[in-house]
């Protein structure tokens, strides 16, 4: 959770959509070594060497080691020095970061007052507890799309296929070093996959990115379930079917990883308000781990007991995944983050044909009074959000 705020607190607005998708992209990174690192350890040494697993483990150290070091000369975020009262060294870290030390510059200036501004107003009105997440129509309904986008993500059998790739491609005969071998190129195709959405992904809108992705999950995962169910374990395989099998869990792959995974972290950053957005976020990454762990444990059961019936379960929750961000999820690309509280506020739960209807749109007349549903508070905060954009 940490991560992405420190970034969005420290990078210039006009590059933060870029570096929150390169986030995804370096993560890909490190499952893709992480993956050849583990076939090669596998083909290196003995089943009963230790090796196998010693070696992975503690390579892992040594960036560990690396990021360590580098931390000590991070600076420390300017909004968090700010708001503990060292205004004078947050404005010297904002000079630092974004005009060379300059501490006159312009954009450092307004950026200053934005933050200092801001700072003030969440003094005041920072939500105090998380029920201030269920007062309001728009926080609620906010918190339901970030819940059930970390919920969905987890369900669509990404974290099975993760955990459990020995066992499931056990289930059509593929084994021991081919596993780890095919892995290694499925993370491959995740990388490819987290660099087109980190290209595209403002390009082409958040809603019917996630909507495709999930509907191709659903077929992948269809073909691959028919496959597993024509050819148990045990019987006859024939070898197409093993390689419609790899394609398969790579298409899906790839999907996963150019549309779901990357919008699973990046809606639930923009949609909250600047009173709501630590404990929104926060709620959200509990559910993902909490989604997370489920499927880790019911997954090994699972497959021992019903085999590929388990897959069914994928199946039905992409196409439902699908059919309730088509529902109910506006477009919020392109977007001011100021508009997100009043765009759930009057944006129907059901939302086709109006997804990218504009706010003003939806508020009509009371969008410009300060009267209305907005409030003054509201109101206040939107321009205090407009002017730190």
């Amino acid at each position: 959770m940490i991560i992405p705020l420190y970034q969005a607190e420290l990078a210039h607005p006009s590059i933060r959509g870029r570096i929150t998708a390169l986030q995804q992209f370096m993560l890909g990174v490190g499952n893709l070594i992480a993956a050849w690192v583990s076939y090669g350890t596998y083909i290196s040494f003995e089943d009963d060497d230790s090796a196998q697993w010693r070696i992975g483990l503690g390579l892992q150290i040594l960036p560990a080691l690396f990021l360590t070091s580098l931390i000590l000369l991070f600076p420390e975020s300017p909004r968090w020095l700010i708001h503990h009262g060292r205004s004078e060294e947050g404005l010297v870290v904002l000079a630092k970061l974004h005009a060379r030390g300059n501490d006159q510059d312009d954009f450092v200036q307004e950026e200053y007052n934005a933050i200092t501004a801001a700072v003030e107003y969440e003094k005041e009105h920072a939500a105090k507890s998380y029920a201030e997440l269920f007062k309001t129509r728009s926080s609620f309904r906010r918190l339901i799309t970030a819940l059930s986008l970390q919920a969905s993500v987890q369900m669509s059998g990404i974290s099975a296929i993760q955990y459990y790739s020995p066992d499931i491609y056990g289930q059509i005969g593929i084994s021991g070093s081919d596993t780890f071998m095919f892995q290694g190129f499925n993370a491959i195709v995740a990388l490819a996959a987290q660099f087109c959405c980190m290209l595209f992904i403002d390009r082409v809108g958040r809603r019917w990115t996630l909507i495709g992705g999930n509907l191709l999950n659903m077929v992948t995962f269809i073909i691959a379930t028919a496959l597993l169910a024509s050819y148990p374990p045990g019987s006859s395989t024939n070898r197409s079917a093993q390689e419609a099998f790899i394609a398969m869990t790579w298409l899906f792959n790839f999907s996963y990883s150019v549309a779901c995974g990357p919008l699973s972290w990046i809606i639930p950053a923009e949609i909250f308000d600047t009173h709501t957005r630590s404990k929104g976020v926060s709620l959200a990454t509990a559910c993902s781990f909490a989604f997370n762990t489920l499927i880790g444990q019911v997954s090994p059961i699972a497959l021992e007991r019903i085999g590929w019936k388990y897959y069914i379960l994928f199946v039905v929750c992409s196409g439902t995944n699908a059919l309730w961000f088509w529902a109910t999820l506006p477009e919020t690309a392109k977007r001011p983050l100021e508009e997100m509280g009043p765009l759930f506020q009057k944006m129907p739960w059901f939302v086709p044909g109006k997804s990218r209807i504009s706010v003003q749109q939806l508020w009509g007349d009371e969008w410009r009074g300060s009267a209305g549903e907005l409030g003054k508070a509201e109101e206040k905060e939107m321009k205090i959000e407009k002017a730190h954009e």
